[in-house]
């Protein structure tokens, strides 16, 4: 238990604070409300999740230790980080919006944890400081990734519930460039904070 305090301590701080999950969730929320996002929001922590047992099994340290895969890991998620900034510039709150458009999916926001730096990040400090020393290794890492999912999901929860709250409030154009615009600026000061 001295063990899991801290941990869980570590997975809401690092899940809580914005990022590019957390951002791409209130824009979610706004868009299609809270129930859309949960595929989206599942997605998220799945993924995660098998980047935490990749990193608390070592794979993940070696892969950032890499030079070649980190700039590439960076490169790709600043690039999409720069690509969803670009769509927020035209985002429509309202009851009309293009019935063409969809919340990402599970499988897509899976598959983003890869290309999502704070996701290593997180990934890698959690599992070389706060994995669980237990025996055998293998329980250690699922309590780690058990214990990190528990935290994380209700933690993007939140900020997906925020942007569906935020959404009855977003329906003058005004609050919506206001909203988009701080959006846009969160958005690429995470792009920019990959390469820090």
């Amino acid at each position: 238990m001295e063990s899991l305090l801290p941990l869980s301590l570590f997975a809401f701080v690092s899940s809580i604070t914005p990022g590019p999950n957390n951002i791409m969730l209130t824009s979610s929320g706004i868009r299609f409300g809270f129930v859309r996002c949960i595929p989206h929001m599942l997605g998220v922590v799945f993924g995660f999740g098998v980047i935490l047992a990749l990193c608390a099994a070592g794979i993940g340290s070696l892969i950032v230790a890499m030079p070649v895969l980190h700039l590439v890991l960076k490169t790709i998620g600043s690039t999409y980080l720069v690509y969803l900034a670009w769509q927020l510039r035209s985002m429509a709150f309202n009851q009309g919006e293009d019935d063409s458009a969809r919340p990402m999916s599970f499988i897509g926001a899976a598959l983003f944890q890869f290309a999502n730096p704070k996701a290593w990040v997180m990934a890698v400090t959690g599992a070389s400081a706060f994995l669980p020393p237990m025996q055998p290794v293998w329980f250690a890492i699922v309590v780690f990734c058990l214990i990190f999912s528990v935290v994380n999901l209700p933690c993007i929860g939140i900020w997906a519930g925020t942007g569906a709250m935020l959404r009855r409030y977003l329906t003058q154009a005004k609050w919506q460039r206001l909203f988009c615009a701080i959006m846009i600026t969160l958005t690429l000061y995470s792009a920019l904070a990959i390469w820090s």
